[in-house]
């Protein structure tokens, strides 16, 4: 603090209001079977059936190695991420800005003011669509990154893309503020 200077008000930001959608959390544990999971629990029993069948001597190291650095992880990520993530993943949109929080592991709070909208769009992959499920992304004129929101039920995807896309043209000037 620099002597003179009265102190800055103390200010804390809230989260935002909002939750995703519960079927998000189902979402998200498919995404970490076939992503990171499954592919090391694959590894994992490749590994130990390759030893029985060439290296039989090799089981009483390489199983607990195996355990540790393969079968742990991969269960530990499919069964905590989602649960994670899901606390903290959340959105809001106000009457000047949209707010949302995202990650689990390395988390994020986006607020960009619905003046710099840009764009609006609304994605849904192949396990999104079996969930019900889609991710808003919002497009500024900042060079920081976009705002998204992911884990939204398909309805609140397109009437959150409407109700932004129309508050950003409110707030443009000339428009029907």
């Amino acid at each position: 603090m620099v002597a003179g200077l009265p102190h800055p008000p103390q200010v804390g930001l809230r989260p935002p209001c909002h939750r995703v959608d519960p079927r998000a959390r189902r979402w998200w544990a498919a995404q970490a079977w076939l992503t990171v999971s499954g592919p090391l629990l694959l590894t994992a029993v490749t590994l130990l059936v390759l030893s029985v069948l060439f290296f039989p001597g090799a089981l009483p190291w390489l199983g607990p190695l195996v355990t540790v650095v393969l079968i742990l992880p991969a269960l530990g990520y499919a069964l905590a991420m989602p649960r994670v993530r899901y606390r903290v993943h959340a959105w809001e949109v106000g009457h000047s800005a949209v707010y949302a929080a995202s990650g689990w592991f390395w988390q994020k709070r986006r607020i960009a003011p619905l003046s710099r909208v840009q764009t609006v769009d609304t994605r849904r992959g192949p396990l999104q669509q079996r969930y019900g499920l889609a991710t808003v992304t919002v497009t500024t004129a900042s060079t920081a990154g976009d705002v998204t929101i992911a884990g939204v039920s398909d309805e609140v995807a397109r009437q959150l893309a409407e109700h932004i896309g129309n508050a950003a043209a409110r707030t443009l000037p000339g428009g029907a503020a």
